[in-house]
């Protein structure tokens, strides 16, 4: 098969997703790299139907690269995730839309354009977590813990645009990662970018049967084979605080070899997103109550040199 991943400058030397570019290399599928923050691309001669079997993006949020899946999904190619999923999770203001009225457990979400608007939010709120609508791995995160709080983080707040601003979920300073890889799924704690002073040492960890059936909803609703969510244990229960499309994968056992072969089932069928389950290790039994649901086949052409990395062709398509 022929690929294209687009990998923009923040992740050129990490190990997701060009350790798994590497893999499908070395199983003698080609693949082609595209830097779209780094590049000057024939835009409208790069996008072609029919140049690759699929498209992927591993990019920041806001990044360029999005923009070139779409275009590649605009003339019919087919993308990993689907294009229009990515960008639901993409926009957290659109995200908290989608997953309270879809009923995931997330938290009743603010938006502003301006951040002095927050201030109108009640201070039986506080504390707040505010952060940009399109941030990503953990930029721009704050707890605020009243409005003189607020008042003192405007002249940073001012340069993130569109902000959102959730109530604060009680917990014990670790985060709950939830990573699906094709249908299963795995979980990781590790510290809260809220609570930087908590020794907490990233590891996996069984996967809670309560936690696993809002997992599998997220993928159903978002519509994500490949994604990440982030999950805080309230005193109210299972939190979905964040999702995350295509993320590191980190302490998913054999995750390289994982990923690169869902994204070769996904270049091959389409993107249907699959039913998640747990894993026999995480010990609790597997989620199969979670209905599938099918989406449109999208596609994204490449083209290009870009930046290239190890082309190969042949291999089992």
């Amino acid at each position: 098969m022929r690929l294209c991943f687009l990998v923009e400058e923040h992740y050129r030397r990490d190990g997701m997703p060009l350790d798994v570019v590497r893999q499908l290399t070395a199983w003698g599928h080609r693949v082609d790299v595209l830097r779209p923050g780094d590049s000057l691309l024939a835009i409208s001669e790069a996008v072609r139907a029919g140049s690759h079997d699929a498209w992927v993006l591993k990019t920041v949020s806001g990044g360029p690269g999005l923009t070139l899946l779409e275009a590649a999904a605009a003339v019919g190619l087919t993308t990993v995730n689907d294009v229009r999923s990515i960008r639901g999770v993409r926009d957290k203001a659109l995200a908290a839309v989608i997953a309270r009225t879809r009923g995931l457990p997330a938290p009743v979400t603010y938006a502003a354009a301006r951040w002095e608007r927050l201030a109108d939010i009640p201070a039986t709120e506080y504390p707040l977590v505010v952060k940009p609508a399109d941030g990503s791995s953990g930029r721009g995160v704050r707890l605020v813990a009243g409005p003189d709080d607020l008042t003192a983080l405007g002249p940073e707040l001012a340069r993130e645009g569109l902000l959102i601003a959730q109530p604060y979920v009680p917990n014990g300073g670790t985060d709950l990662k939830v990573y699906c890889v094709d249908g299963e799924l795995f979980a990781t704690e590790r510290p809260s970018p809220l609570h930087p002073g908590h020794a907490v040492r990233e590891r996996p960890v069984p996967l809670p049967g309560s936690v696993a059936r809002i997992a599998a909803q997220v993928g159903e609703v978002f519509g994500l084979d490949l994604y990440g969510v982030d999950v805080l244990l309230g005193p109210d229960g299972p939190v979905v605080v964040d999702v995350n499309d295509f993320p590191s994968f980190r302490q998913v056992p054999d995750a390289v070899a994982r990923v690169a072969r869902a994204v070769l089932r996904l270049a091959r069928s389409g993107t249907a997103v699959s039913v998640p389950s747990v894993p026999s290790v995480s010990g609790v039994p597997a989620v199969s109550s979670v209905p599938s649901v099918s989406v449109p086949a999208l596609v994204s052409a490449g083209g290009g040199d870009g930046g290239r990395l190890g082309l190969a062709e042949g291999g089992p398509g």
